[in-house]
Formats: structure tokens, sequence, C-alpha cells
């Protein structure tokens, strides 16, 4: 039966408000300094990580909450412009729109500070009720999202049911504790979308690798993002590896959405795992052309071109 929906995800509603410090030293005793730049953009790792999707002819739908200020409209706007449905994000007034104030150093490396507003703000009823309409369900800000942790063991079993295949990305654990029960949905989990140290921290392995092949016990495909270096994948007992397109760097903020929405294309699309790690690297590298997460995310075409070069 065809569903209406390719990937349904939980939306982190924020803005990211990005400066290019350069090789500026942020320092406290009121002391000012000048950087080369900034920019407002739309953040939210669920949000890049749907218009990266929907920007490869996707189907997507994300459910969230976003705030009633000018905030909100460099989110919405940004979603509608990449053709996600956004008819699930409701309105609330008593609360900001979550921000993160990205500080980028020259070579790439940033430091993040977050106001969380309303990236916690998705309900699990809202997942409930899109999962018998969608192929795939997406999961990340999992440590930022918190409400919906407990909700996650239901809503994964009923997509099961349903033959609803599941990623998980789950960023960084702002509280550096791995846990919130991420171990115990593991199981229901068919791509696993960790960076090298997110997994270490997960698995409680020093070596990546090592890292990789106890998270591939539990999950049928594991794809570890490596930065400049690539990604990796592990499926099957066998071991794949993608490396990085050489860009121009404007900032990398992003960059591992838009490799998600790549792999998860990919996956949806019957290609071999070699192929599914090709198609997110080409789109995370292809992102940090550009300041922020979306406006260098690249389309079919761009994406094809690489996959099909192997």
């Amino acid at each position: 039966m065809e569903r209406e929906f390719d990937v349904i995800t939980a939306l982190d509603v924020c803005v990211d408000f990005l400066v290019d410090c350069g090789d500026t030293e942020p320092e406290f005793g009121q002391k000012e300094k000048t950087v080369g730049g900034y920019s407002l953009e739309m953040g939210g790792s669920a949000c890049i990580f749907a218009c990266q999707c929907a920007r490869l002819g996707l189907r997507t739908a994300g459910a969230g909450a976003a705030g009633d200020d000018a905030m909100a409209g460099i989110v919405l706007e940004s979603l509608v412009g990449s053709g996600v449905d956004i008819s699930r994000i409701r309105t609330l007034r008593a609360e900001k729109t979550g921000l993160s104030l990205a500080l980028t150093k020259r070579g790439g490396d940033r430091s993040i500070l977050t106001y969380m507003g309303t990236i916690d703000a998705a309900e699990g009823k809202q997942l409930e009720e899109l999962l018998p309409r969608t192929r795939h369900l997406h999961i990340c800000s999992y440590y930022l999202m918190k409400s919906l942790q407990p909700a996650y063991p239901d809503i994964l079993g009923r997509a099961k049911r349903l033959g609803v295949t599941v990623s998980l990305d789950t960023n960084w654990d702002p509280e550096e504790k791995w846990d919130g029960g991420v171990k115990d949905i593991l199981p229901y989990v068919d791509v696993f979308l960790p960076n090298e140290s997110e997994i270490a921290h997960i698995t409680g392995e020093d070596r990546p690798e090592n890292a990789a092949r106890r998270a591939a016990e539990l999950v049928p495909v594991v794809a570890v993002k490596r930065g400049e270096k690539g990604a990796c994948a592990y499926c099957g007992g066998k071991r794949y590896e993608s490396g990085a397109l050489s860009v121009t760097v404007a900032d990398t903020v992003g960059a591992g959405d838009s490799f998600d929405g790549g792999f998860v294309y990919g996956f949806l699309s019957g290609m071999p795992v070699e192929k599914c790690l090709r198609a997110g690297t080409v789109c995370g590298s292809l992102s940090a052309r550009k300041p922020g997460g979306r406006a260098g995310q690249a389309d079919l075409r761009e994406v094809m071109g690489y996959v099909g070069q192997g």
C-alpha cells in the first residue's frame, strides 16, 4: 500500500546564530573583540535532516512546535522552501523558538551554546499519528529532546509492527551521561548514524572501530561519520568506507545531518550500503560549501552524479 510520506521526524525547531570568529577567542571580563561575520540560519538537526531529505525528493513531514516570534519564521520558511510538510508544527505563544549560538573558528572547529525553547516541544502522539502514513522514521537530537525518550520504546515497537524502518542519530549529549534509554531502543533501529565520538561514548569503547562493531551486533547498518575523513559503515560483517569530497568549507554546521539525509535516501531507494554511504558523504561534504545547515545542501542530480561514479 502506498504511504503518504517517505520520512517523518520529530523537529527540534530552532535557529542557528552563526558567528565567524576567525582567529578571535571570546574572553570574559567585559572585553570587546571583533569577528569576521555572522548569519541567522535555520537550525536543529532534525530540521536540517528533513530539508536534505525533501531536497532529494523524499516526501518528508515533521512534527514539533515553534514560538510566536521572528525566529520561528526563519525556520518555517526554510522548511517550506525545501518542501517539508510543516502542517504538524504547533505555535506556542508562551515559548520562544530555540536558539543555538555557534562560534566557529578558522579551520572549522566550533563551540555551541543552546537555548532550548521549543526544541523539546515535539509530542510523541504526533509521531504516533504519522506512523501508519510513512515508510521511515528518523530520530535525532535524542539527548536534547528528552520529553520523547520515554515514548520511544512504544513508538518504535509500533513502527516495527507497521513495517516502518527506523534510523537514529543521537547527536551530542550536553550532559555527557550517554544514557537516557538509548541502549534500550537500539534493537528497534535499522540504521545507526553517529559520529566517532558519539559512538565511543554510547558503547563505552575507546576505539571507534571497536565501538562500531559492538553497535553492529544490535543494529543491521551502522554508519559512522568521520569529519574530513569521510565515513565508514558496517553491515553483515563487512566494513565499507567513503572519503569526503574536497570542497571549500564555509562551515560544517549541519554536515552530519545532511549526511544522514543522503544515507537515508539511499537506504529507502534500495541502494547497497556502499552507495548509501557515498550518498551520505556527498551530502555531508557539499553542505559545508555554504554557511548554515541548509544553503549548501545537494540536490538529487548532484548526488547521483557522484554516486554513479562509485
